[in-house]
């Protein structure tokens, strides 16, 4: 027989209790109710599968995914922040750096600065790839890119003797992410130039500070990487993901009672609805994506009873925030490229076995 609507949303909830957490096993695979089907099928899927967009620009996407288990939306997340290829500085060749700023830590800084360029100009570069027991692959305008920085503080004899600003006081004062310039090898001039050309994401991101005296002079080797490899490789600055929160009032909460309930969620779950006709009040949940699911309700005898909190175990709010050098919404697209394929070899090792 099977199972009613009112049912089926019951076994989707997974109970947020007092002191505890309950149902949080899963109970769509078969077996787990007798004579009810819960193999998986492709039409159903089709049928139940939604993606719902609230945020988007360049940096940050924000969309719910309903329908799908936990282990799809987990893979989703753990291949964007590490199997999702992107540019980073690799080697930095220093000709002379007299800061204060030791060499090993402004390599490490550099290393850690986000790029951006043209993004048809990304898919002409190769992996530059390295083996433990042999030295790096030979370097070539399609594996890698080579960048300047090269800044020198001196004096600003034009200022009054009163002035303590060092940014007046001194030229290039202060090393940014702007004075990385980009220096095209080969075809890179074709691939990468005017607006495309390759930088800092963030131009204002500080790097050192300089004195009179003081100068910084590297060449710089950026290569494709992955996230799995090094953090600076990684595509997103996070990708994560969160279950839908869900707040139902089992009895009418009214009065007083119904303005202290409000005040237990966070600005915008809930509100107070007044009656035109009788101007009773009465609690009302609006958003409960907007929840933190912080369970302060439960704390109050007054709604013991009358509220079930809970969360929708097939429905993620799942959130992408890109370092730049993508969009964030062309980085799930590569996901489900990347998930694709590897779906694909996984099939073709089945089939050869």
């Amino acid at each position: 027989m099977a199972p009613t609507k009112e049912e089926q949303e019951r076994r989707r909830i997974v109970r947020v209790e007092e002191e505890r957490v309950s149902h949080v096993t899963s109970t769509d695979f078969p077996g787990h109710y007798p004579g009810e089907d819960h193999a998986w099928n492709l039409d159903e899927f089709r049928r139940t599968f939604k993606i719902q967009f609230h945020k988007a620009n360049d940096l940050h996407y924000e969309f719910d995914m309903i329908g799908i288990d936990a282990s799809v939306s987990n893979a989703f997340r753990r291949i964007l922040i590490a199997e999702v290829p992107t540019l980073a500085i690799e080697t930095v060749f220093i000709h002379n750096n007299t800061s204060i700023v030791q060499d090993e830590i402004l390599a490490q800084r550099l290393g850690l600065v986000p790029l951006r360029g043209d993004k048809k100009g990304f898919q002409q570069l190769r992996w530059r790839k390295k083996n433990s027991d042999e030295p790096a692959a030979e370097a070539t305008d399609f594996n890698t890119v080579v960048m300047t920085l090269k800044v020198a503080c001196t004096r600003n004899h034009a200022t009054p003797a009163t002035e303590t600003d060092p940014s007046k006081l001194y030229f290039n004062s202060s090393v940014y992410a702007r004075d990385i310039k980009f220096a095209p090898q080969g075809r890179q001039s074709e691939w990468f130039s005017g607006a495309g050309e390759i930088r800092a994401v963030n131009p204002d991101i500080l790097l050192a500070k300089l004195r009179p005296g003081q100068e910084i002079d590297l060449e710089i080797h950026c290569v494709l990487g992955l996230g799995a490899d090094h953090a600076k490789f990684s595509p997103v600055a996070t990708a994560s993901y969160r279950l839908l929160p869900s707040i139902r009032i089992t009895q009418p909460i009214t009065g007083e009672d119904a303005e202290k309930f409000v005040n237990c969620f966070p600005k915008g779950v809930a509100e107070v609805q007044t009656d035109k006709r009788t101007g009773s009040k009465k609690a009302v949940v609006v958003n409960p994506r907007k929840d933190t699911v912080s369970r302060e309700v439960l704390r109050h005898d007054e709604f013991k009873g009358k509220v079930e909190l809970g969360r929708i175990r097939d429905h993620f709010i799942f959130s992408i925030e890109s370092t730049g050098m993508y969009n964030s919404d062309e980085l799930f697209l590569q996901a489900v490229q990347i998930l694709k394929k590897k779906c694909i070899d996984f099939q073709e090792k089945l089939l050869e076995s």
